[in-house]
């Protein structure tokens, strides 16, 4: 980039710009009372403040022979010895008086380069003038005016060094992302003589490859590519993992014209492991060179979504800076000297440590893998709210779903329902509550699922069996707040700093009748995401709630405060009723899961306006352990919610 200077014709009056200028500087004392009213001072304070302008016309200038100058010339000179850094010009401040010795006179003077990330690059230099023979003082122009070891035809360059970049880090403190070998995947065009050969048999390579690439690698353009490159080019095709590659060696490397150029980036363990989450370490792209060309160059490494994006600056750090000096060589390019006039070391990136742990995370993403629709699986540890695993399955990379999601929860927050009931005395978990085939409010019919029907039974049976209408008819005893008031207990819509984005829900409060019927089992306006729930889910086990930690270095600076502890009776209450949907309800293929005792509450919600269009939820937790499991579109919870929360639950440590 390079400064657009204004260009003069001519001797015109200073602008009113530079008389304020040089009026500030003479009330600041910065002219001398011996040098006089014909001392070079004036000149000094014109020079230094047309070079800032970039309009020198009030300057009179000669070289060093005493031929004139043009003062368009040496604003040329000045750009053009500024090279690189003309685009930033510096400030330049007078240092003392100038020293007068019969016709000459130097003044000395401090430049102030600004430079890429809050550098600023300073040192002194000394302007010569002379008294012509008109009275008037002239500047000695030369290209060490600038700086000291600057000829003609020189050009200050600027060289940066990335420093290394920091890692993100599991609770233990050890690096989740790091160098990894990878394998680049290319062919030399002018060797395959079967393109249409080639690519299917590299495509049903890369389709035999598990965990399955996803999405898969689309290879349509590759024909084109390859007939539009250079014969010998290396025409990328795909970068894979070493683990993947290694499976795949056998059956790509002696194809005719298939190149692989072996190299390290920064990859967390698999592809899957929390890549919503965490985001990914890429080479500049366009859109990051167009929106930030004073941070970034071609080729530096940036963090695109997720922490990676927003903590990019804490983990970069800050790039090594070195002015240099060039000159044209041979061909007219120009090309380093060797001679550095600043520098300044590269600052190594600041890690940033998380609660994850890399054995929950790896058990909720192989929990996912086998899952086609959008779905996510969060855990939080009970005992402190550390988030230990955040997953998301199918989808755009860098779509959330596990913190992010909008969504009903449908049946789980019967939970939440359950807790407000007992807490007002409403119920108690053997207060027989009708299960009902329909319960009609306002002319709104609910029903359950499968249209089953249990009649008189005990609330905890209700709950065990998730039946809509026995909550319906309960929603009355709540009342227009009741339910609100339970989940912000639970910390739902309260305001977490997390040091992420997530949504911490939106409750159903103060609707109508059919309104707060709905509610109650987690339809009507009631939205939610798996962290919320997740956490929520933890409160009942723990009693009350502690906002989910996410970030532990550097820590969010507002985190939400503890809640209050819940109604002993009622929560030991839901605990039971979500121990009895493992043992005999909803939840019961849960129940031979190796380890401590597993709770939960099975939920399908409704989306729109058609009952068979679902989404499946479970949540519960094991031990230390809360969890919720989220399948868009899911359908019934127990054929697809409920087979993934059975798989994480059997991938835990114990």
């Amino acid at each position: 980039m390079r400064l657009s200077y204004p260009r003069h014709r001519g001797r015109t009056r200073p602008n009113r710009h530079l008389v304020a200028v040089t009026a500030t500087l003479l009330a600041a004392g910065a002219l001398t009372a011996c040098s006089g009213e014909d001392g070079p001072e004036r000149t000094v304070e014109a020079f230094l403040s047309g070079w800032r302008s970039g309009n020198l016309q009030a300057v009179g200038f000669v070289d060093a022979t005493g031929a004139k100058v043009p003062a368009d010339e040496v604003l040329k000179d000045i750009k053009a010895l500024s090279g690189e850094l003309a685009a930033t010009p510096p400030t330049l401040h007078r240092q003392g008086d100038a020293k007068i010795t019969a016709d000459t006179a130097t003044a000395g003077f401090r430049i102030e380069w600004p430079l890429p990330g809050d550098t600023r690059w300073a040192y002194d230099r000394q302007v010569r003038l002379t008294h012509a023979d008109d009275g008037q003082w002239q500047v000695i122009w030369e290209p060490k005016v600038v700086q000291e070891q600057l000829t003609r035809g020189d050009r200050l360059g600027l060289r940066r060094d990335a420093g290394p970049r920091a890692g993100v880090l599991d609770a233990a403190g050890r690096p989740i992302v790091e160098p990894r070998p990878i394998m680049r995947v290319g062919v030399q065009p002018n060797q395959v003589s079967d393109v249409p050969g080639l690519v299917g048999k590299l495509d049903a390579a890369f389709r035999a490859i598990r965990p399955a690439i996803v999405p898969a690698v689309d290879l349509s353009d590759l024909p084109k590519r390859l007939a539009e490159a250079d014969g010998g080019a290396f025409v990328e095709v795909v970068t894979l993992r070493d683990e993947a590659y290694r499976q795949i060696k056998p059956r790509i490397y002696d194809l005719p014209g298939t190149k692989f150029r072996s190299d390290k980036v920064d990859l967390a363990p698999t592809r899957e492991f929390a890549r919503a989450l965490l985001g990914s370490v890429d080479p500049a792209q366009a859109d990051d060179l167009t929106a930030h060309p004073e941070k970034y160059l071609a080729g530096d490494l940036v963090g695109h979504g997720g922490l990676q994006s927003r903590y990019d600056d804490q983990l970069r750090g800050l790039p090594g800076l070195t002015v240099v000096i060039k000159r044209p060589g041979e061909d007219g390019t120009l090309v380093p000297t060797g001679t550095e006039v600043f520098h300044r070391d590269p600052q190594p990136g600041r890690p940033l440590k998380t609660t994850l742990d890399v054995a929950v995370q790896n058990a909720a993403d192989d929990a996912l893998r086998a899952e086609k629709r959008r779905s996510a699986l969060v855990a939080v540890r009970i005992s402190d709210g550390a988030v230990l695993a955040a997953a998301n399955g199918p989808g755009p990379a860098g779509e959330n779903l596990a913190f992010d999601a909008q969504v009903p929860p449908g049946s789980t927050f019967k939970m939440v329902s359950a807790l407000g009931l007992l807490d007002r005395g409403a119920v108690t978990p053997d207060t027989t509550v009708a299960c009902d085939k329909t319960f009609t409010v306002d002319g709104r019919s609910f029903k359950n699922s499968d249209n089953f029907a249990l009649g008189a039974v005990p609330f905890r049976t209700d709950f065990a069996k998730s039946c809509n209408t026995a909550f319906a008819a309960l929603a009355p005893k709540l009342g227009g707040d009741g339910l609100a008031v339970a989940g912000r207990s639970l910390g739902l819509e309260g305001r977490w700093d997390l040091g992420v984005d997530a949504f911490t829900g939106k409750v159903s409060a103060n609707g109508s009748p059919a309104e707060q019927a709905a509610a109650a089992f987690g339809q009507g306006t009631t939205l939610v995401s798996p962290l919320a729930m997740a956490a929520a889910t933890a409160a009942v086990a723990r009693g009350h709630f502690e906002q989910p930690k996410l970030l532990l270095d550097p820590a969010p600076a507002e985190p939400a405060a503890a809640g209050q502890p819940l109604k002993a009776e009622s929560a030991q209450a839901v605990r039971a009723m979500m121990r009895e949907v493992v043992t005999s309800g909803t939840g019961s293929t849960l129940k031979d899961v190796p380890g401590q005792p597993v709770y939960g509450k099975t939920g399908t919600a409704e989306y729109d306006n058609n009952p068979a269009h679902t989404h499946a939820w479970f949540v519960g937790w094991q031990g230390d352990v809360a969890f919720a499991v989220f399948v868009e579109k899911g359908g019934a919870s127990t054929a697809s919610a409920v087979p993934i929360a059975e798989r994480f639950l059997r991938a835990l440590p114990r």
